[in-house]
């Protein structure tokens, strides 16, 4: 796993450096579904401190047994897609939900946000390529969801999440990398009051573009990708009987 590890974050380097980035701009989720506490533990103790989970169940068990021991050092990220009944068990585990794409989940989030007194960050999921197989807002939807999203005072929308389709070739995903870029740039200028009291917006906290996964993640970052979500690429194959 090191070694795994250790080829990632290089990657992601050189990507940066080849369009003149930071690498310390992107932030390595790993995606830890299926996988056990122990593995987690493990790539914990290689540096590794946000972690991705599918369902909530597990960022749920994952996040109890491992709380206790490693506090907020530990970050845990929803990245699939979230039903309205279980806002209530991840709103106060999750750092980041990464899969909002609807208004009336987002209502459950503010429901349930403001319950615990809490402010959730969020990011709105795109369905980028148009996919039947995917979740998410399309393109043309995304506006007017975004600007529904900001009036909720516990939400905070700190950027946009895309599934790019699977593909043998990462290039062929470059186009929809850069179009969630584009959008997201839209949205960040996009000309917001931010003097009305109504609106919960700072284009400064605007910062997070999550796209890129173990098989095209270089090039989201050259494409402008602040989170990356690599599961294989850092634990192996996943072993599914680990699953209940």
């Amino acid at each position: 796993m090191k070694e795994r590890i250790l080829d990632i974050q290089n990657k992601i380097k050189l990507a940066c450096e080849k369009v003149g980035r930071d690498s310390s701009e992107v932030t390595l989720i790993a995606v830890s579904k299926t996988q056990t506490i122990d593995m987690i533990e493990e790539a914990y103790a290689l540096g590794l401190r946000d972690f991705g989970e599918n369902k909530v169940q597990e960022l749920v068990e994952k996040h109890n047994n491992l709380s206790d021991k490693y506090g907020d050092t530990i970050k845990w990220h929803q990245i699939g897609h979230l039903q309205r009944n279980k806002v209530k068990q991840v709103i106060d585990k999750a750092a980041l939900i990464h899969s909002v794409d609807s208004l009336r989940l987002a209502k459950m989030i503010e429901q349930e946000a403001s319950k615990k007194d809490i402010v959730c960050n969020i990011l709105i999921q795109v369905n980028i390529a148009d996919e039947e197989s995917k979740y998410g807002v399309s393109q043309e939807e995304l506006p007017e969801l975004f600007m529904e999203l900001i009036k909720f005072p516990h939400i905070r929308v700190r950027g946009l999440m895309a599934i790019a389709p699977y593909v043998t070739d990462p290039e062929e995903n470059r186009k929809y990398f850069s179009k969630l870029r584009q959008l997201f740039i839209d949205i960040k200028y996009k000309n917001v009051d931010n003097e009305d009291k109504e609106i919960y917006f700072n284009s400064d906290t605007f910062d997070i573009l999550s796209m890129g996964m173990t098989g095209d993640y270089e090039v989201a970052v050259e494409e402008g990708a602040t989170m990356v979500r690599v599961g294989t690429g850092i634990f192996g194959e996943r072993n599914y009987s680990n699953t209940k």
